[in-house]
């Protein structure tokens, strides 16, 4: 007998037998994503056209850092990001200008908005997730260049002051996008990389903060009184798995087709599910057949359980319609 989406997506992240596995492909809305409504509507027209287990609301990574200051332009990334034109902090002193801010106004409230029209338009039983960025990723967009890092070198203190107070302002965000109608939240972890970080630096500094968002999100959700989906995602290549494989959370997505661990091995040491089997070359690059093929492959890898299916990170928005069905419809099959 058919499972409904969220039956089959909370037997998935049990470990239990499912109808079929589950998958969903998340994308930015350029353009539309400077305008809550817009957003909203785009996100909600992917979601009828494809029919996801779940729906990942993407918005401009800026959102949460434009009322500090941050302005972004779209120049026609392939992902559908926007470019960073203006960033409030260029030495250590601005660091200290940063403060607590109130969810339910500016940038953050017009995401709140996107969130209570998705709820709206998409189907109720389709779990939502916002899109939550690190305390640490905000940073980086705050001054750009790699200079948070040199920054948290050099002069710790300075940042640690604003850490705290991104850190404080997004667990003040979770509470209310979860209040808005969101389901769970998806946080993004681009930091969390050896490419820029030592993994001492990454536990010292930033995984409190990061423990401390999701343990906020845990009480929340309790407090209203519904279950709870956080999906992690490491950003980039040499990634510390096993800091994000400790954190409390069910679900786990990872550019496992172009990094370690594979989709097999992170099975084996993330207790939840895991999400991927293809890369965003794959899903722009490949056929229709090299995308069921690659689908089929994780699903037989692990049984059919404790998997969704996806990419390693968000589609670029120059995927073929054409790869987009055959993902769809591999768990189908």
């Amino acid at each position: 007998m058919p499972m409904t989406r969220r039956e089959r997506l909370a037997a998935a992240l049990r470990g239990e037998a499912v109808d079929r596995p589950p998958v969903a492909l998340w994308r930015h809305f350029p353009v539309d994503d400077q305008d809550p409504e817009q957003l909203a509507t785009s996100v909600a027209a992917f979601q009828t056209r494809y029919d996801w287990d779940f729906v990942k609301l993407t918005p401009s990574s800026s959102f949460c850092v434009e009322d500090w200051g941050c302005r972004v332009a779209y120049r026609g990334h392939s992902e559908g990001t926007s470019e960073y034109i203006a960033r409030p902090v260029s030495v250590a002193a601005d660091w200290r200008r940063i403060e607590p801010l109130d969810p339910h106004t500016g940038a953050l409230g017009a995401h709140l908005v996107a969130i209570r029209r998705t709820r709206e338009l998409i189907d109720p039983d389709v779990p939502l997730l916002a899109t939550v960025f690190s305390p640490i990723s905000q940073a980086k967009n705050l001054i750009g260049g790699g200079m948070d890092i040199v920054h948290l070198r050099r002069h710790r203190s300075d940042l640690l002051a604003a850490l705290e107070a991104i850190a404080e302002t997004t667990v003040r965000f979770v509470a209310a996008a979860l209040q808005a109608g969101a389901d769970g939240i998806f946080y993004a972890m681009q930091r969390c990389t050896a490419d820029v970080i030592s993994e001492t630096e990454y536990r010292e500094v930033c995984r409190p903060l990061d423990l401390r968002i999701l343990e906020a999100a845990h009480a929340a959700s309790a407090a209203q009184g519904k279950p709870l989906f956080i999906l992690l995602h490491l950003h980039g290549l040499h990634s510390y798995f096993d800091i994000a494989a400790e954190y409390p959370a069910q679900a786990l997505n990872w550019h496992d087709r172009d990094t370690g661990p594979d989709l097999v091995e992170g099975a084996r040491r993330f207790p939840g599910m895991v999400v991927g089997g293809l890369s965003q070359r794959d899903i722009v690059e490949g056929s229709p057949a090299t995308v069921q093929s690659l689908a089929q492959q994780a699903i037989e890898a692990l049984g059919g359980r404790r998997v969704c299916l996806s990419t390693g990170c968000v589609m670029p928005t120059t995927a073929p319609w054409g790869n987009i069905r055959a993902l769809r419809a591999a768990v189908d099959q």
